[in-house]
């Protein structure tokens, strides 16, 4: 690497990524104070000193169809990063999750004979194991967060390292509002919609019919909700404000009159997912890195993840994993290259369950089942202080920190190892054909 400070362009499009890009620049510049970070990402990467062209988060789409409709808004941002790297050619493109769009950075940045490092990979050995030639070919550096996925892709080629996840580094070094924490009292539900506003309009109505169970079942219990956006907020509060239960003065078959109905005690909280995890007895949450935090905290969880029929249908020629929630695959040892079809996991008794966080991917309404296993952990203190050592154990064995100490280290040795690039006006300009 030349003696110029060394300038790294990232492409990072979920709010998870934001966070860990934001950190590992962090680490970058503590042990390279001159380097420069410019690229795609959100504002916590610009916080960390990003030069950001463009906030990628503001587009975090799932499904094909969302992403069709935006599919301009990604050519430009595309275009606009080929151009970049023929006149800069910044030392490396460093990538976190978000495929799709990303593979389209990378392929640019092949072109351009610059460096590719992928953070954080996208859990293709779950959904679209295909993908991983496209991986071999575009990426020269994968930096693995989960312990199993350094060995699986290194059978399939790729030039991989496990660093860590970093969601252990955040929630290590995360600051609590005590004072929020201290104000609000136990029993407590903790209800994690998501970070995207699909996953909440998705999920969150399920997650209310199951908190109407519950309170019925447990009349003290308190509910929160995690938001991540204010906009996700007020669709929460707009939920919340129609989701009634039935009071005590309910007639004998279980209907009760208009008069006779109250709204469930929700409260609303936006940005304080890490006090809530904390603080609950248990929570329920959608499937993500989230689960990785809540393993951090011990909190008993159940997981849901609600689709369409036609997702449904459709998901189940792509997976390739019996468990969609990370802490279940660490917790069964990691992964199997033979298909195995998953199953809803078991209701009552709760002894049956061989995963540390009950899990329904689904399109059906789970709210009595998430409701069950709920109701058992506040009611019964010995099964919740079970799963508590369940969650404690495992843990102990992979909640360590430093992956974005690591990951800085790599990417900054593999950079010193490299001769100077050329300057941009002697590349050649590349067509845009490549794709």
């Amino acid at each position: 690497m030349s003696s110029k400070p060394p300038v790294i362009f990232f492409s990072v499009g979920e709010p998870s990524g934001d966070l860990h890009g934001a950190n590992l620049i962090r680490q970058l510049r503590q042990q390279c104070p001159d380097l420069q970070a410019v690229g795609y990402g959100g504002p916590k990467m610009a916080e960390a000193g990003c030069h950001l062209h463009a906030d990628l988060t503001a587009l975090a789409v799932m499904w094909f169809a969302r992403a069709l409709v935006n599919i301009h808004k990604f050519w430009a941002l595309m275009r606009r990063a080929d151009r970049y790297f023929r006149d800069h050619h910044p030392d490396a493109v460093v990538l976190i999750d978000y495929p799709g769009f990303n593979w389209w950075i990378a392929r640019r940045a092949k072109a351009h004979g610059i460096p590719v490092f992928y953070y954080c990979p996208p859990q293709i050995w779950a959904w679209a194991r295909w993908r991983v030639k496209k991986m071999r070919r575009l990426v020269d550096h994968i930096l693995c967060s989960l312990p199993f996925e350094e060995p699986w892709f290194r059978r399939h080629g790729c030039n991989a390292t496990f660093v860590g996840h970093p969601f252990f580094d955040e929630v290590r070094r995360h600051a609590y509002d005590e004072t929020f924490i201290a104000e609000h009292r136990r029993p407590l539900v903790a209800i994690l919609p998501g970070s995207r506003t699909q996953e909440v309009t998705n999920n969150l109505s399920t997650f209310l019919k199951a908190a109407a169970i519950i309170h019925r079942r447990v009349p003290n219990a308190r509910f929160a909700i995690a938001s991540f956006k204010p906009h996700q907020a007020d669709i929460a509060r707009r939920m919340v404000s129609s989701s009634v239960v039935p009071s005590a003065g309910q007639d004998k078959s279980g209907t009760a009159n208009a008069t006779n109905e109250t709204h469930l005690p929700i409260e609303v909280c936006i940005a304080k997912t890490p006090e809530l995890m904390r603080l609950a007895d248990c929570a329920m949450s959608v499937s993500g890195s989230v689960s990785l935090e809540l393993l951090y905290h011990t909190t008993p969880t159940v997981i849901l993840y609600r689709i369409s029929r036609f997702a449904f249908f459709v998901q189940k020629f792509f997976r390739k994993v019996k468990y969609i929630t990370l802490v279940n695959l660490l917790a069964t040892g990691g992964l199997d290259d033979q298909n195995s079809e998953v199953k809803d996991q078991p209701v009552p008794p709760f002894s049956t369950t061989s995963v540390p966080f009950p899990e329904y991917l689904t399109c059906e309404d789970k709210s009595a089942d998430i409701a069950a296993h709920v109701i058992d952990w506040l009611t019964n203190p010995a099964s919740r202080q079970a799963r508590i050592e369940t969650l404690t154990a495992l843990k102990n064995q992979v909640a360590h920190g430093g992956a974005s100490r690591r990951a800085a280290e790599y990417i900054l040795t593999v950079l010193a190892s490299r001769p100077s690039p050329p300057s941009p006006h002697h590349l050649a300009k590349q067509p845009l054909a490549d794709r």
